[in-house]
């Protein structure tokens, strides 16, 4: 069986309620893949209402012994005089 698709981790959104990674599936649920599943190697997501699943792509290192998800880099503000 082969994944529905690829997906960069940086493209998919972190869920705080669900604790897991979500990209859209064409079913109208969400892929997901959890903090956990990330640190011990996972790289299948998996849509909960049906039977596809994708191949998510991202750096072991950045995940290894990580408690909280990686931060995307925030906007830094602006100073205006």
């Amino acid at each position: 069986m082969s994944a529905y698709d690829e997906v960069e981790i940086e493209d998919m959104e972190w869920s705080e309620e669900l604790g897991a990674y979500t990209y859209p599936c064409p079913c109208g649920d969400l892929f997901q893949i959890t903090l956990a599943d990330l640190r011990l190697g996972e790289e299948i997501a998996r849509c909960p209402s049906c039977s596809l699943f994708l191949t998510v792509v991202y750096n072991e290192e950045d995940f290894a012994g990580a408690k909280e998800p990686p931060q995307k880099a925030a906007p830094q503000p602006v100073a205006v005089a």
